[in-house]
């Protein structure tokens, strides 16, 4: 049986470092929200012959009242620009100048819609974490040895606090570095891992519960050892099979699947570790 418990001061450093590196990286560079949340239009197209260079599809589009225009290739033909929300007659104007190119997608969002979105975001976040709480207080209300159920609500809010801040650190990076904005997928993903991460986090915990009734005579940090030995091989046969059609979707799905399917591949790698390494060891460390 491998001593979980044993190591759990180098859990729980490792997670601390992790954590401190996202929230020093959403302090100083922030996250980037897109279209979706701040308003605005979309083109994505693709040129027949060869891609042209960022800085010449700059300058066609340069007598244009656009704003700031984001240019990001997504392939070796296609390109995706970002603008200001704009009319449908500067929309074709940008189509005659980007001369051999092919229109994939366009899509406007004004500012009204985009903020109402993000608060709408906002509030789903909010209800979920405090569901995902609510939900561990009642299903575990009736353990009380050695540590009442409401902490068991803790333990899994703080695994759920590390898989989230994690990706979010990571994502202000990439759009500090390389333009990579906040989008309703994204966001989408992130809620996602809440619940992914929860039920990783329950199985461990409901194996605990069913040992405490089983083992009585057996100390507690025992019984938190036992269930993770017991649940270590289904999380991580679980989590594989997912993270392969994931980075599957990530490479070959297309750039507007590709930061999805990342912010599912960090938040799932960091359930994974969190159900294991962090929100158990936290029970153990609160019966002591």
């Amino acid at each position: 049986m491998i001593p979980f418990l044993k190591y759990k001061k180098i859990y729980f450093t490792l997670s601390g470092l992790l954590i401190l590196a996202s929230l020093v990286s959403l302090i100083l560079f922030g996250l980037k929200p897109g279209i979706d949340f701040t308003g605005g239009s979309i083109l994505e197209i693709r040129y027949q012959e060869n891609r042209p260079s960022n800085e010449e599809i700059r300058e066609a589009l340069s007598d244009l009242d656009l704003g700031e225009v984001k240019i990001q290739p997504s392939s070796e033909k296609r390109v995706i620009l970002r603008i200001k929300d704009i009319s449908e007659e500067v929309h074709q104007q940008m189509i005659e100048r980007l001369e051999g190119s092919e229109e994939l997608r366009f899509e406007t969002i004004g500012p009204v819609i985009g903020r109402e979105m993000e608060q709408k975001t906002k509030v789903v976040a909010i209800l979920a974490v405090l569901a995902i709480l609510l939900y561990i207080t009642i299903a575990f209300r009736k353990v009380s040895r050695p540590i009442p159920s409401w902490q068991y609500g803790i333990a899994a809010l703080i695994a759920l606090g590390h898989d989230i801040f994690i990706p979010l650190g990571v994502f202000a990076y990439l759009g500090h570095f390389y333009g990579i904005q906040i989008t309703i997928p994204i966001i989408t993903a992130l809620l996602t891992i809440l619940g992914y991460s929860i039920n990783n986090t329950v199985v461990v915990f409901d194996r605990v519960r069913e040992n405490l009734t089983i083992n009585k005579s057996s100390s507690f940090k025992e019984i938190v050892d036992k269930s993770l030995n017991q649940t270590l091989a289904r999380s991580i046969n679980t989590s594989l099979t997912t993270l392969l059609v994931l980075f599957a979707i990530f490479f070959l799905g297309g750039e507007t699947l590709k930061y999805f399917a990342l912010a599912l591949i960090i938040g799932l790698i960091c359930g994974t570790y969190s159900s294991i390494f962090l929100a158990s060891p936290l029970l153990a460390a609160k019966s002591t």
